[in-house]
């Protein structure tokens, strides 16, 4: 997967593919170097990141999706918990949402059952803007694996096909070190 954010503050890449020509050459430069999913995102997820407007995120992915959509032979995902965005998004050629919240905020889990495109629900102790405030796990495999079960469950519960359910541990997302290295040893039981 080669992300492509569109943020001003992403921990990833720092904002150097901001405007969506810079954002669009680095997509086709990671498909050439061999990604064969784009994952685009408009809200940074770092550590202490502020939510941003459903229309600034609107503006930063809809131009970047439009044009990967129709230029690229690889999917396009959305990393977006908005459901605004995930419908919009879809509607612009993604064909997965990745969601840091997992299918948690109002409308999301609803939007993403009438959309029926494949989902990746992420697990996340707290959020973005505090999610590294002393993360605390008593079992942090266990718990990780219970929330993304229930999670899976809730998805299922709501008309979502398990075959179109992804997880993803949420590595550095309300972690410790020794949490990531406990998950990293623990990635069988997920």
């Amino acid at each position: 997967m080669g992300v492509v954010n569109v943020t001003p503050d992403s921990f990833s890449d720092g904002g150097r593919y901001r405007g969506a020509q810079a954002a669009i050459s680095h997509a086709r430069q990671l498909v050439r170097e061999g990604a064969d999913i784009i994952d685009v995102g408009g809200e940074s997820t770092r550590p202490g990141a502020q939510p941003v407007s459903t229309i600034e995120e609107l503006d930063r992915v809809l131009p970047v999706i439009e044009t990967l959509a129709d230029n690229l032979d690889v999917p396009i995902s959305v990393d977006t918990s908005k459901p605004e965005v995930m419908q919009a998004a879809v509607a612009a050629g993604a064909g997965l949402i990745n969601d840091v919240l997992a299918l948690r905020a109002p409308g999301a889990l609803e939007t993403a059952v009438q959309l029926q495109v494949p989902v990746c629900l992420m697990h996340m102790q707290g959020v973005p803007a505090t999610m590294q405030n002393d993360p605390t796990y008593g079992d942090v495999v266990s718990e990780v694996v219970n929330f993304l079960s229930a999670r899976t469950q809730a998805c299922s519960d709501a008309g979502l096909a398990q075959t179109l359910l992804l997880t993803d541990p949420g590595f550095g997302f309300g972690k410790t070190f020794i949490h990531n290295r406990s998950l990293l040893a623990g990635l069988g039981r997920l």
